[in-house]
């Protein structure tokens, strides 16, 4: 038995709980991880890993051996690293987690150029409106709008700051009016996104005043792109980060409502395993990216009155 193979298979078995989920991890079959767990424990002399209904899970033995071993395996990925990253040629498959509207909006739209940039990298974007474990789900590199991970193992770098805003079309103001002031609210239809911290409430400020209303929705969804689309054929006002509706902005299709008033700001950040060196691949992608973003000043664009 491969005594390398041995040692991925049982740190992905601690990490994921899960023999099943090791396996496809590694392009195992359940046979063969089987017999690579057995065979490390067979020669250990010592049971590494205990059963229950529903988990996988390390013995006292086996903890202490995970944390050698995953040690052993980082120290060896970060040599790997080292090489990879000094000739500056990264590969392999790169699996990037984002929402749909981040995907499609500042992803998509850039594959191209960075796979021109690194031919050798072959992108996976997994698109989910819900934050996904990095582990389990073996994701490089994640963006997410929060300012901290509640994982201490988990590193994140800053993209940029964004506003959130109300907008409407202008066939939707036409038909209802425009609100002035946040209890005009209550006489308006409202686009809600499920997955905001508090989706049916708004917490508006202007200078020192301060007012929370409540946001019942018409149309609630757990996808801004859907919301987007609903807010673009006038059925009602559409709060969303200011870059998911900011091209519609400068395009006139939506409209800013109550610009002058400001929502709670989210930071958009990019997450990945802490790592001493990160992998050629990773750091590629987290450069290019900021960059980006750089380049095209997206914090002063997002963060700024749209009110043009």
């Amino acid at each position: 038995m491969d005594r390398l193979k041995e040692l991925e298979l049982f740190v992905r078995v601690v990490e994921t709980g899960s023999l099943s989920k090791a396996a496809l991890a590694l392009d195992l079959s359940n046979a063969a991880a089987s017999r690579h767990l057995a065979s490390l424990e067979a020669r250990l002399a010592v049971r590494l890993v205990e059963r229950n209904t529903r988990r996988l899970y390390p013995t006292g033995e086996g903890q202490a051996f995970f944390n050698r071993a995953r040690a052993i395996l980082n120290d060896l990925a970060d040599a790997e690293s080292e090489v990879n990253s000094a000739t500056l040629d990264p590969s392999g498959t790169l699996r990037i987690s984002a929402s749909l509207s981040f995907a499609m909006q500042l992803i998509a739209p850039r594959i191209g150029d960075y796979t021109q940039r690194y031919p050798k990298v072959k992108v996976h974007i997994e698109a989910s409106n819900r934050y996904l474990d990095l582990i389990d789900n073996g994701i490089d590199v994640a963006v997410r709008t929060r300012e901290m991970e509640p994982d201490s193992n988990i590193t994140i770098r800053r993209l940029a700051t964004t506003r959130r805003i109300l907008v409407a079309s202008p066939k939707y103001l036409a038909r209802v009016g425009t609100p002035q002031d946040p209890s005009d609210l209550s006489a308006h239809q409202l686009l809600v996104y499920l997955h905001a911290n508090n989706p049916n409430e708004l917490r508006f400020t202007q200078g020192d005043a301060s007012v929370v209303v409540p946001a019942p929705g018409l149309l609630e969804s757990n996808d801004g792109q859907i919301l987007r689309a609903a807010a673009l054929e006038g059925t009602g006002i559409l709060v969303q980060p200011t870059y998911i509706v900011f091209e519609d902005i400068v395009a006139g299709r939506l409209v800013p409502i109550l610009d002058d008033w400001d929502l709670p700001r989210l930071h958009i950040n990019l997450a990945y395993p802490s790592r001493k060196h990160l992998s050629a691949k990773v750091r590629s992608f987290i450069d290019f990216m900021v960059e980006e973003f750089e380049r095209y000043d997206y914090e002063r664009k997002w963060t700024g009155q749209q009110g043009f």
